[in-house]
């Protein structure tokens, strides 16, 4: 029988060859917001080390204060010119890659305060939780943005999805989680509106999706980003019930995305009570659109990171801990794609030397990788 996590999987103008996704990663690699030279071949070591699909670290759109920091690269102006390369670089390897496209908004995980005001659906965001802290109080920042601020950044976003498809990438993913922008309107905590903005707190992702998808013609892959955890604050939720989730993700679905990435922390963790089913497996349920699922795949469960005992022996034990069951869910239909992150960091050719049962030489993950390009 086949190995289900190296079967081809095609959803419309989507080909890949296997089932493994590099997850988006930031790696603060690109001052002033020009991504740095390294990015093409730090990329194309993934594509040729076996991932079937490459989706970039957030990128900010073409908006004044749409970055996550000043080094946080951009997708707009000359910096196109560098992920020009990358596409290249990585189409030459055999691979496929997607930008994700961004918003960070009042995002307050920034390193270094950026020097432009931040924005969001109300004006109110959380302060940093550190990981098993719940947040602490709110704060307010700034007013509300309003119907021009709205539009102006739904534009910006149409505007690099046209951007992508000219450069080539084979399709976009629009970043909706870990509390970025468009997160903040989906979480009734940060979105406090009495427009239908508020009343329907679905409706600016689903512009921002609707504008994108008018940009780049109906065919072209567009992939959403969704999480219930915020980066400050781990036990954030959009939706505590399936059929709450199902009012979020049904405008998506209409306006046009076609996959939607998971980020889950823990894929193998339920979401819902009553139910094995993790938020990818519900989305899948619910939408009818193909899911990728990541979280600790390729990696030792220790009881800092996710609250259990249990700290594998070594790189390989770890990397297969997870894998039969990950298989299971595939082929049972709960997902179609699985993110690596930290494990396809520390070893670019993961999915080539799982695909040959090469796991002795597999290369562990190390935590100052995050801050380079290796």
């Amino acid at each position: 029988m086949a190995d289900p996590l190296f079967t081809p999987f095609a959803a419309g103008l989507l080909a890949l060859p296997n089932r493994i996704v590099m997850a988006p990663m930031g790696q603060g690699k690109a001052p002033g917001g020009m991504p740095d030279p390294g990015y093409p071949a730090y990329f194309a070591r993934r594509a040729e080390g076996g991932a079937g699909l490459i989706i970039s670290g957030a990128t900010s759109i073409g908006h004044p204060a749409a970055a996550f920091d000043e080094n946080e690269p951009h997708f707009h102006g000359a910096a196109l010119a560098e992920w020009q390369r990358a596409v290249e670089a990585v189409h030459a390897a055999g691979g496929r890659i997607m930008p994700q496209l961004a918003h960070a908004g009042l995002q307050g995980l920034a390193p270094v305060a950026p020097p432009w005001p931040g924005i969001g659906p109300s004006g109110v965001w959380m302060p940093a939780a550190q990981l098993g802290v719940e947040a602490g109080p709110e704060r307010i920042e700034g007013e509300p943005m309003t119907l021009a601020d709205i539009e102006a950044v739904v534009a910006a976003f149409a505007r690099a999805a046209e951007d992508a498809k000219r450069l080539g990438f084979d399709g976009i993913e629009i970043h909706g989680a870990h509390g970025f922008l468009i997160d903040q309107f989906l979480w009734a905590r940060t979105n406090r509106r009495s427009d239908e903005y508020g009343r329907d707190r679905a409706r600016f992702a689903a512009e921002v999706v609707a504008a994108c998808r008018a940009a780049v013609g109906p065919a072209y892959p567009i992939s959403f980003r969704i999480s219930q955890f915020k980066m400050t604050d781990y036990a954030a939720r959009l939706a505590e019930t399936p059929q709450a989730l199902e009012e979020l993700i049904g405008p998506l679905v209409e306006a046009g995305v076609d996959l939607f990435d998971c980020s889950l922390r823990r894929f193998w963790r339920p979401e819902f009570e009553d139910s094995k089913m993790n938020l990818a497996g519900w989305i899948r349920k619910l939408a009818g659109r193909p899911t990728i699922a990541g979280g600790g795949i390729g990696l030792a469960k220790t009881a800092m990171e996710y609250g259990e005992e249990g700290v594998y022996a070594n790189v390989a034990d770890a990397s297969i801990a997870h894998l039969d069951e990950v298989r299971d869910r595939i082929v049972k239909g709960e997902f179609d794609l699985v993110a690596l992150g930290r494990s396809i960091l520390g070893d670019p050719a993961w999915a080539a030397k799982v695909r040959t049962g090469a796991h002795e030489a597999l290369q562990p993950y190390r935590p100052e990788l995050l801050m380079g390009l290796n």
